[in-house]
């Protein structure tokens, strides 16, 4: 049964783009929002890429004013009194500070103000507390310290915080409601606020009326994405269908003292709804995705923007670092809770995060994200990287494959860091490189189970016969393999035992088998060095080939290198025998060169690869006339032309073989390379007395041939005397061509 090549040879690299066919349909099934686990890798691939960039210098423009351990130890835990803050506020107002923004909501009246200690003090003991006076006392100055802390901020440009709650809890007040000061307005003109797709509240924890009458206010709130870092933060967030600005988004606009936001939206919209494209502030154009949320371009670790101690201010020191700068009034200590996860650090202070933000925006160098781009991209890797990767798995050795899909990784990788991120744009390669992984597992398991199973069939039906280092590169290039049948030009070679029969009656069958054994082992030994296929073993003959299964340009004269290399060896093994008492013999060789059959031949059952036609056949019979010339290899005409001046050969004669018309002029090849003047001379010599016999100038030939066979007595030499000696009593006939002809096999 023939090996199906064709199948084998394309399964694996199908199998790869079957994956990136599979990849893309499947990207395409992607809504507008990643799968989960997609998006998380994503994040965490950008945090990688933020620290290998590494701090990032800043603007200088914004300083934190830390509520820290210091400052708790010095004034007593959290909160404190709202006249220490608003005596806090003061002094950043007198240093010159361009705007201060609260990360803290006063969410509930201070129970440490006076006016609530008077009024305590009027339920217990009335008597003590003039008629009146509790009335009054709340409006009385310097008694209120929400007032206080009130007039402060309204004393300066400056945005309090407050915090969205996204879920229902069943405590919405209708009336709790934040009042920014900012105008906002959507363009195109004519897409309501209630349809855009911003990120909906249920309802705000807000600062109390006191503290917030005369002063804008900006959330604070932050959303994690699937990795768990917030990598994100919304410009504005949306309560029964109103928009509202985020705190670093109203410190820029009080800071640029304008007066309006503007809301840019796509007009193609989905479900009725419609994504955002970006907030206008003034100069300041900050692009979002389509609900709102600004990508973060962090700066560096925790400390890249300067703290300083809340206490160090209300002492009146450092004040001189506060003068023209974005005031952020915060807190990073322990047990109040305002820490987040970041690209740099899992315990990150929320109030730099605010820092960050304020940072981006007064530089204009947000991180943008272009959906359209990315899956453009993403199609493209997958195309080009998953199918130049199946191609190298499946036709390269799985080293080519490792490496070529390594380099591709590191090249995404490098290229995505080198070109986009550097240049503030994120774009996700989580998926197109989880395909490229895909496809090794895949394509390795079709290489190990179809080509891995034909390289195993190589193995088992040539390694036996075939040079390893043919088997390899038929293992390397399979396609050079045809087991099915195929005319090939080819060279065949025949060898057999002179007197074998003899041989084997001297001997026992255990003898005999042992010696055959080590006799087949050598001459085998000597064409698989030659690269040469050993066909067959026929008893004490060889059968062997050049050209096939693995393409030979020069199989003629390895075939021939390998029948002299085979006479070599036996004179090499003869003394030892003989030393061992085994008989000495010679063997014949007969080479052909010509198109023959090839393949697998046999029967359902049982099949065996080798060469049948005509051309095996003259190799066969050129084997058998070796022992009538006295030679020990017999080529062709075919053999002789196509091995050119590489072998030294004398001309035996011009002969018709059993089974053949034509007449074949056949060759002793005697050495490689050029011969020695003395042998050169014989041979010329003797092939003018052949010229002499076929020209049936019968007496001159006579005479050569017995001076060469007196120098040197051969065979071959004697034959032609026999022969000549013949056609002297009997002279051939008219129209005699020289030709003899060889009736017996």
């Amino acid at each position: 049964m023939p090996f199906p090549r064709s199948f084998f040879s394309l399964t694996p690299f199908k199998a790869g783009c079957l994956v990136v066919l599979a990849a893309c349909l499947f990207f395409l099934s992607f809504d507008e929002q990643k799968p989960e686990l997609i998006a998380a890798l994503d994040s965490r691939g950008m945090d990688g890429m933020f620290r290998l960039r590494g701090a990032q210098p800043t603007q200088n423009a914004v300083v934190i004013v830390d509520i820290d351990e210091k400052s708790l130890r010095a004034l007593g835990q959290w909160p404190w009194p709202r006249d220490v803050v608003a005596r806090l506020v003061d002094r950043i107002r007198a240093a010159g500070a361009r705007v201060v923004g609260f990360d803290v909501v006063f969410a509930e009246e201070d129970r440490t103000s006076p006016h609530r200690a008077l009024a305590y003090l009027g339920q217990r003991a009335p008597h003590l507390v003039p008629p009146g006076f509790l009335a009054a006392a709340g409006e009385l100055p310097g008694l209120n310290n929400d007032q206080l802390l009130g007039d402060a901020v309204a004393g300066m440009p400056s945005v309090l915080g407050y915090v969205f709650l996204t879920r229902d809890d069943g405590l919405k007040d209708p009336a709790a409601a934040p009042f920014p000061s900012v105008n906002v307005r959507s363009t195109p003109g004519d897409i309501p606020f209630d349809a855009l797709r911003l990120v909906p509240a249920y309802r705000a924890v807000i600062n109390v009326p006191a503290v917030s009458r005369a002063s804008s206010e900006g959330f604070f709130n932050f959303f994690p994405d699937a990795s768990g870092m917030v990598h994100k933060v919304p410009l504005f967030l949306q309560m029964d269908g109103i928009p509202y600005p985020s705190l670093a988004l109203e410190m820029l606009r009080v800071a640029e003292g304008e007066t309006e936001a503007v809301i840019h939206t796509s007009r193609y919209g989905r479900g009725g709804r419609h994504g955002m494209l970006g907030v206008t502030v003034g100069r300041h154009f900050i692009p979002t995705d389509d609900f709102g949320q600004m990508a973060i371009n962090y700066r560096g670790p925790v400390g890249t923007f300067p703290y300083l101690p809340a206490i160090d201010i209300l002492n009146g020191e450092r004040l001189g670092e506060l003068k023209d700068r974005y005031v952020l009034i915060g807190t990073t200590a322990a047990g109040l809770h305002d820490l987040r996860a970041t690209p740099f650090s899992t315990i990150f202070p929320g109030v730099e995060i605010h820092a960050t933000v304020i940072d981006n925006l007064l530089r204009g160098d947000i991180m943008t994200h272009d959906p359209m781009a990315e899956r453009g991209l993403t199609f493209l890797l997958i195309i080009i990287g998953g199918v130049l990767l199946s191609a190298l798995l499946a036709y390269g050795s799985p080293l080519l494959g490792g490496i070529g899909g390594c380099c591709f990784l590191l090249a995404a990788l490098a290229g995505n860091y080198q070109f986009f991120f550097c240049r503030n744009q994120i774009v996700g390669l989580t998926y197109p490189l989880l395909v490229i992984l895909a496809i090794f597992p895949v394509v390795s398991l079709f290489n190990y189970f179809f080509v891995g199973r034909e390289k195993r069939f190589i193995d088992r039906a040539f390694s036996r016969y075939i040079s390893p280092q043919v088997v390899q590169q038929l293992k390397r290039n399979p396609g050079q393999l045809t087991l099915s049948g195929e005319e090939k030009e080819l060279t065949v070679l025949f060898s057999d035992i002179r007197g074998f029969t003899t041989i084997s009656e001297q001997m026992t069958a255990l003898q005999l088998g042992r010696f055959m054994n080590r006799y087949l082992t050598a001459m085998s030994r000597e064409i698989l060095a030659e690269h040469g296929t050993v066909d067959k073993f026929i008893g004490d003959a060889i059968m062997a080939i050049w050209g096939a299964p693995l393409a030979d340009p020069g199989h003629a004269e390895h075939g021939v290198a390998a029948a002299l290399a085979m006479v070599g060896r036996l004179r090499e093994l003869q003394p030892a025998w003989a030393a061992e008492g085994l008989p000495c013999f010679e063997i014949g060789i007969g080479i052909n060169t010509g198109v023959a059959s090839v393949g697998n031949f046999g029967s359902e059952e049982r099949f065996d690869y080798t060469v049948i036609g005509d051309n095996v056949n003259l190799a066969s019979r050129l084997e058998g006339l070796t022992k009538l010339y006295g030679v020990a290899v017999i080529i062709s005409e075919t053999t002789r032309e196509a091995i050119g001046e590489r072998f030294f050969c004398r001309r035996i004669d011009r002969v018709r073989v059993k089974g053949r018309e034509h007449p074949v002029t056949i060759f002793e090849p005697l050495l490689a390379g050029e011969p020695p003047p003395e042998l050169g001379e014989e041979v010329a010599r003797f092939e003018a007395a052949l010229d002499c016999y076929f020209e049936r100038r019968f007496t001159a030939a006579a005479a050569i041939l017995a001076e060469l066979h007196s120098a040197r007595p051969q065979r071959l030499y004697r034959h032609y005397l026999d022969r000549i000696a013949a056609c002297l009593e009997t002279p051939p006939p008219e129209g005699w061509d020289g030709v003899t002809v060889h009736a017996r096999k």
